[in-house]
């Protein structure tokens, strides 16, 4: 199985369990690594037989937008599932960080894993 990966997708977010982080946009950052077989858009040259990288990140920038969650629990499992159902991938790991969430960390985060590498 191959992997097709989106690395430091960064957007804006209103995501956070105190009061003022409901109020304010807070940068995220997403890492994701999703198995796929890149063998016939290999031989085909042709975007529809692999995984559509702008695609699946206006997707998630789209599901970031629309939801607005306190976890970043919650959101990873959001963007996971939508993912793996609308772009068909049966594996994915994916990170959301939070930059400066937490004082004197570069960043604090999720990484979770779902679906089987075939």
């Amino acid at each position: 199985m191959d992997t097709v990966f989106i690395r430091d997708l960064s957007m804006d977010a209103v995501i956070g369990v105190f009061g003022w982080e409901r109020q304010v946009h807070q940068k995220i950052t997403i890492n994701l690594e999703m198995a796929t077989d890149i063998s016939m858009a290999a031989e085909t040259d042709d975007l529809e037989y692999t995984l559509d990288y702008k695609a699946i990140s206006q997707r998630i920038r789209a599901l970031v937008d629309e939801n607005q969650p306190k976890l970043v629990e919650t959101l990873i499992e959001l963007i996971a599932t939508t993912i793996m159902q609308e772009f068909n991938i049966p594996w994915l790991r994916i990170s959301i960080a939070k930059p400066g969430a937490v004082r004197g960390s570069a960043a604090v985060g999720v990484t979770i894993e779902r679906g089987a590498r075939v």
